[in-house]
């Protein structure tokens, strides 16, 4: 019987359908609310290639509205979307040299920065000091082919920003690629799903993947890392045809696979020097609404030029089922269902949502983040 969990107290934050976290390996049944995004991190804002020299171009992250462009040498930045005079969003405006004026009375401002530089209606004597006047600027760095920002908690002055996550990388000579596709639903169920072990035989059935026909038994060792979990190295399963095709090299092929937070899994399969490495990162748009952006680099093949299109070409129909999943997921959500989580096959979910309130309790008080995972764990599950 179904283990149900009634939570006798007020929630210290909701996640997707999580109403209370609990600690212990029974199965957990849970009812649907809203979700708390992670501010504090550096997202991919865009793909770079959407960006023009001295282009601007709207959109959001973590819910904040954000205009991102580049100045006269090219320079990504990214900015809050609101003029701080009147709040017309700037991306109406346009970008002078390294500044963006905005369209309704001429403000410029600092697009790296964000300082105000100039406005023509000041007159001499008047005690505005407009140097003192800043509209919202965010650490930008270009990287992997996306634009990335680093968005602080709010009223957080940034003087220096961690470095942007890179997708690891084995060797001077690669290839790489990247993909992006919107998902309807909320970081959460984005990012349990990007990490969802079971889904596999039913969502992605093709006969260059897998079908129901092949689902058999896995059994592999978690492990903590900082501010994730990982998936012990181990040779892929035999039933996943992409591993298969390094088979030609004939040396020991081995992957590993790991979640960091707030949004990445990273996974690299090595087969002697040769090596293919990914990164899907789940983006937070809006509270209801996320991105799937995916990264890869590898060195297989690099002689052979069709590799990166029939890459893109399969990587964009196996993002295509995630994404369909999603959108008819979303459907159900919107009568907010109670939800549940099993184990073996969800504790990675399980920890995710330990993980996260593990972050914010330390954020909170100051104090070293708790990790949900004390020793090496083996999950078994089928699929």
């Amino acid at each position: 019987m179904t283990k149900f969990y009634r939570p006798a107290r007020q929630p210290a934050y909701n996640t997707f359908g999580m109403t209370e976290m609990i600690n212990d390996d029974t199965n957990l049944a849970v009812a649907s609310g809203g979700t708390q995004m992670l501010f504090g991190f550096w997202y991919p804002a865009m793909a770079a290639s959407e960006l023009k020299s001295r282009a601007m171009k709207r959109t959001q992250l973590l819910g904040v509205p954000l205009v991102v462009g580049r100045d006269a040498q090219g320079r990504a930045f990214a900015m809050r979307d609101g003029c701080p005079h009147r709040g017309i969003p700037l991306s109406f405006g346009k970008v002078e040299g390294g500044e963006l004026e905005c369209p309704y009375h001429g403000w410029r401002f600092d697009v790296h920065s964000g300082q105000c530089k100039l406005i023509p209606s000041w007159v001499p004597g008047d005690k505005l000091k407009v140097d003192r006047i800043y509209a919202g600027a965010y650490p930008c760095e270009e990287a992997d082919g996306f634009i990335w920002a680093f968005m602080p908690e709010r009223d957080e002055r940034v003087e220096q920003a961690p470095p942007v996550p890179r997708l690891p990388l084995f060797g001077k000579r690669y290839r790489l690629a990247h993909l992006s596709a919107p998902l309807p639903v909320s970081i959460d169920h984005g990012i349990i799903g990007l990490m969802d072990p079971a889904h596999g035989p039913f969502v992605h059935q093709a006969w260059w993947w897998r079908t129901r026909r092949s689902i058999q038994l896995k059994e592999k060792v978690f492990e903590a890392i900082e501010n994730g979990f990982r998936i012990r190295s181990h040779s892929p399963s035999a039933n996943s045809a992409a591993y298969k095709l390094l088979g030609v090299y004939g040396k020991p092929i081995t992957t590993t696979i790991e979640f960091v937070l707030p949004n990445l899994r990273l996974e690299q399969i090595h087969c002697g020097d040769y090596w293919f490495s990914s990164r899907a990162i789940v983006t937070p748009i809006t509270s209801q609404e996320c991105r799937l952006d995916f990264s890869a680099a590898w060195n297989v093949f690099l002689t052979n030029p069709l590799v990166t299109p029939v890459l893109k070409f399969f990587g964009r129909r196996f993002i295509a089922q995630d994404t369909s999943t999603m959108e008819k997921q979303a459907l159900g959500l919107r009568n907010n269902p109670r939800l549940m989580l099993i184990d073996d096959a969800d504790r990675p979910a399980k920890w995710y949502f330990q993980l996260k309130q593990a972050f914010l309790d330390s954020r909170r008080t100051g104090q070293p983040m708790q990790h949900p995972i004390q020793e090496p764990v083996t999950l078994r599950w089928r699929s």
